[in-house]
């Protein structure tokens, strides 16, 4: 997959994501919102109810009146037959009654079009059921009018009556949350009121006594954790609509993460071929020119050339045969299918094994190599041949990443139950991403078609899994241009 497509397939995944999280908020502010317009609604509809539930009980308490009336008197009171019942009823601070005592101002004309004397005249009264007269019900309307303007609330509900309507109606529309109530009259507060109603900045109000002059109740309610309330009516669905973006989320950085490193692994391979190719070129170029040489009859008579030849013909083969075997044990041990026995054994002995391994091709580059051997307990359980791979490994690469001549280190210590084994190089160092991955198989810091330091990304692989199955563990410390110390830490036998 070349870069562009592969930017191209990024972006388009991204905004396909980036689409699903709009959608998924639009969602949830949508079904909050109408949630919201069924609540408002809801409360609407209840607040109508009560007002005309109090309405029902200011009818019921003025009629209660009449009929106390008609029973003493044998006949309906005349509006001005009310009048020292409202006076009695409401007084101001300094004991004077807002109830007007003209009786012809309170009788005047009550703006239905019929004087209020007229009622008195009518001769069809008579009782029928709750109602006193069978024309009382569309006459008690008449006197409303001053019921409400001097009959203070208190009179004929309380606050705890509104209360319990309240409730009840909210309980049938299933809306259990706490609220608080108000019912003002022109704007001004009355005394029906719940507790902790004041600074309240959100309400419901609805009208109630419509078609009354001169003043306007409204029944004002509110509810503290409303916003909770309607949040709480989709939590299940947002909930069950994030987890799935949430997997949607993971599963697409998965899914970036997976080609990134697909991309890579390529990029390694690749580069992989290229080194591999390039050191099995020169070792068979090397056999053919030695056997070129063996078959030139002058040379096939010299003794010493074809022993010479024949050598560097057997070496050559040697190197690749350990580059093939390289790659057979990495898969190997892939397949947990390598052997791997352990018997006691001296850390230093195989230290001394391995560094022969390496003894020659030190001095041929005019290197050395310093042991600061200072371990005093050093007897481990280890396979003796694929421990001493590992620290030929690990002082090959000392060798191969030092431009100049070699100089290495190496040091052995005791903490507490374990041998510290360090490998130190004074060689071209490593960047703090190559540390990350400097035991990933294939993986060799890219130098594209460069290729100055032989390797195939596989040395350190193997060294890592040995270490594993060990029970060991490998460090690296390295700073670009300044050289690297491996560490291994191994257990020791008491």
């Amino acid at each position: 997959m070349n870069k562009t497509r592969f930017r191209l397939l990024v972006f388009f995944m991204s905004l396909s994501l980036v689409g699903i999280i709009l959608v998924q908020l639009y969602w949830v502010n949508s079904s909050l919102q109408n949630n919201e317009k069924q609540f408002t609604s809801n409360v609407q509809n209840i607040l109508g109810k009560i007002s005309g539930r109090l309405e029902e009980k200011e009818e019921d308490a003025l009629i209660k009146i009449i009929e106390n009336f008609s029973d003493s008197t044998g006949r309906l009171p005349y509006r001005s037959d009310l009048l020292p019942y409202y006076r009695s009823l409401q007084k101001d601070e300094e004991g004077n009654s807002p109830v007007p005592d003209d009786k012809d101002e309170f009788i005047e004309n009550d703006g239905y079009g019929m004087p209020g004397r007229q009622m008195a005249g009518n001769d069809s009264v008579h009782k029928s059921g709750n109602m006193i007269f069978d024309s009382a019900e569309r006459q008690v309307r008449y006197y409303l009018q001053d019921f409400r303007k001097y009959v203070p609330l208190e009179e004929w509900t309380s606050t705890e009556e509104v209360r319990y309507l309240l409730s009840r109606e909210l309980e049938q529309y299933n809306i259990h949350l706490p609220f608080e109530f108000w019912i003002t009259k022109n704007g001004m507060a009355t005394n029906i009121k719940s507790g902790n109603f004041s600074n309240v900045s959100s309400f419901y109000h609805d009208p109630i006594f419509e078609n009354t002059k001169g003043t306007d109740y409204r029944l004002l309610i509110t509810f503290p954790q409303k916003r909770d309330y309607l949040f709480k009516s989709i939590i299940g669905i947002t909930s069950l609509s994030l987890v799935f973006t949430l997997i949607i989320i993971i599963a697409y950085l998965s899914a970036i993460n997976q080609l990134v490193k697909q991309k890579q692994i390529s990029e390694i391979k690749t580069d992989f071929i290229n080194n591999m190719t390039h050191e099995f070129k020169t070792p068979i170029a090397t056999i053919n020119l030695a056997l070129d040489a063996i078959r030139n009859p002058r040379i096939f008579s010299d003794t010493e050339k074809v022993q010479r030849y024949l050598q560097m013909i057997r070496d050559e083969n040697k190197r690749m045969h350990a580059q093939v075997e390289n790659v057979l044990q990495i898969s190997k041990l892939d397949k947990k299918e390598l052997d791997i026995t352990k018997d006691q054994a001296d850390i230093h002995e195989v230290l001394e094994n391995a560094i022969e391994h390496v003894h020659l091709i030190i001095e041929a580059r005019h290197g050395s190599l310093t042991r600061h051997f200072d371990a005093t307990r050093t007897t481990a359980l280890l396979n003796d041949v694929h421990f001493t791979n590992v620290l030929v490994n690990i002082l090959d690469n000392a060798i191969k990443y030092s431009p100049d001549e070699p100089v290495i280190d190496i040091y052995t210590e005791n903490v507490k139950d374990f041998i510290l084994i360090k490998v130190k190089d004074q060689g071209l160092g490593m960047s703090k991403v190559t540390q990350k991955r400097i035991f990933e198989k294939f993986y060799r810091e890219h130098t594209g078609d460069i290729h100055n330091v032989k390797g195939h990304g596989l040395g350190l692989a193997y060294v890592k899994r040995i270490i594993d199955d060990h029970n060991c563990h490998i460090y690296v410390e390295s700073e670009k241009g300044k050289g690297s110390t491996f560490i291994i830490k191994m257990p020791l036998i008491n």
